[in-house]
C-alpha cells in the first residue's frame, strides 16, 4: 500500500506530535471520497470539528496545490496552504496535504496534514490521514487523554465515509 510523502522537517518521530488514522471500507471508491475531501467548503457538512472554511483568492471549490485557505478546528483558527494535490486516477492514489499554522511565538502551532485515498481490490477504498505537529500546543495535544487528535480525525474519517455512502444512494 502507498504511504504519505513527508516534507522536510515534518517526518513523524521528529515532531512534537503525530497522529495516524485509517479506514478501509467496501462499496466505495476513491472517486466517491475525493470530492468530499478536496472541496474544503464541504467539510463542516460531515465533520463537526471544522468551521468557517474560506479559500483565499481562489475561484473553484476544490483545493489545488498552492491554494491558501482558512478554517477553524480543535479551537484553533488555522491558516493553511495546500502543498500536495493529486486527484485519484486508475492505479494512482489521490493525495492531498496542507501546511497549517496558528498563533505566534510560544503559542505557534505548525502542522502538516496529509491524506491518501486509494482504491483497493474487491471494491474497497483505503483512506489514510496522518498529521505531524510542531510547537508547544502540539506538545500539549500529544499529552492529552483521551487524545483529541486521534479521536477528532477518526470522527473526520467516519463522517467522510458516511457522507460518501449517502451521496452514492
Amino acid at each position: 500500500m502507498n504511504q504519505i510523502i513527508w516534507p522536510q522537517g515534518y517526518l513523524p518521530g521528529f515532531t512534537e506530535n503525530f497522529v495516524s488514522n485509517e479506514v478501509i471500507v467496501a462499496g466505495l471508491s476513491a472517486a466517491d471520497i475525493w470530492p468530499l475531501l478536496s472541496e474544503a467548503g464541504r467539510w463542516p457538512g460531515y465533520y463537526a470539528n471544522s468551521a468557517n472554511v474560506r479559500l483565499h483568492d481562489h475561484d473553484g471549490p476544490d483545493l489545488q496545490e498552492g491554494v491558501r485557505f482558512y478554517f477553524e478546528t480543535f479551537g484553533f483558527p488555522v491558516e493553511a496552504q495546500c502543498n500536495e494535490y493529486v486527484p485519484p486516477s486508475a492505479g494512482t492514489p489521490g493525495r492531498i496535504a496542507w501546511h497549517g499554522w496558528a498563533g505566534e511565538g510560544e503559542t505557534r502551532l505548525d502542522v502538516h496534514h496529509a491524506w491518501l485515498v486509494e482504491d483497493l481490490p474487491q471494491g474497497r477504498v483505503r483512506i489514510l490521514t496522518q498529521e505531524t505537529q510542531k510547537g508547544r500546543p502540539a506538545e500539549e495535544l500529544a499529552r492529552a487523554r483521551p487524545n483529541p487528535m486521534i479521536n477528532g480525525h477518526q470522527d473526520w474519517l467516519d463522517g467522510l465515509v458516511s457522507a460518501a455512502r449517502q451521496a452514492c444512494r
